[in-house]
């Protein structure tokens, strides 16, 4: 049996989304770390059409550097009357340097005149949980709701002052952090890749 914690690698430098998946997690055996606990390496460039693709990528080339169990994730928010934008580009909608208040501006002036039963929206999250053989798993996460007319709320980051969730007639940064985890993209795709690294789990104490 084993008696240590088995390593698992956040392929994220978001010290926000690392809070969210620790917490996520807390009940497992898996000790989480990022992947700048570990050294000074590479950052993996972002460039599949998919959030799918950017997962897989940052988790398989993660798990080659550091010969560890890493998790990655691709997320973004996907807006019905922009097509579907800024989807994976969400992080970086408004440009370089990357800036969630100049990205909700840009989001809030692109949706200007559009009446509230026209902004609906969602998040995704796309989870990819990746070894060193190669081996590859996915889990996938979505939550709707709507894009406000001005940021409400302090908590959260990226989008989450602008994203109204309709059960509860807030935004995500007005929600605390612990039903947001519940409802949220994320948690919907960790509620599934939890039953993947349960199996993992399971497999490495009966070694």
């Amino acid at each position: 049996m084993r008696t240590q914690p088995t390593l698992l690698v956040v392929a994220s430098h978001n010290k926000n989304k690392i809070r969210e998946i620790k917490d996520l997690v807390a009940d497992l055996s898996f000790k989480v770390v990022s992947i700048e606990e570990l050294g000074d390496f590479p950052d993996i460039e972002e460039d599949g059409a998919t959030f799918k693709e950017n997962a897989r990528k940052k988790a398989l080339e993660t798990a080659q550097h550091v010969h560890q169990l890493v998790l990655a994730d691709d997320s973004g928010l996907e807006v019905d009357a922009l097509n579907g934008a800024p989807g994976v580009y969400s992080a970086r909608f408004a440009g370089e340097p990357t800036s969630d208040e100049r990205n909700n501006q840009k989001l809030l002036a692109l949706l200007e005149g559009v009446e509230p039963d026209k902004r609906g929206a969602q998040f995704r999250c796309v989870m990819a949980l990746a070894d060193p053989s190669g081996r590859v798993e996915y889990a996938e996460g979505i939550c709707r709701g709507s894009i406000g007319f001005t940021s409400q709320g302090e908590n959260g980051f990226g989008y989450d002052p602008l994203f109204l969730v309709p059960e509860y007639g807030k935004t995500f940064a007005q929600l605390g952090p612990e039903l947001k985890n519940k409802i949220s993209h994320r948690g919907r795709a960790m509620e599934q890749m939890k039953k993947i690294l349960q199996a993992y789990e399971k497999s490495l104490n009966s070694c």
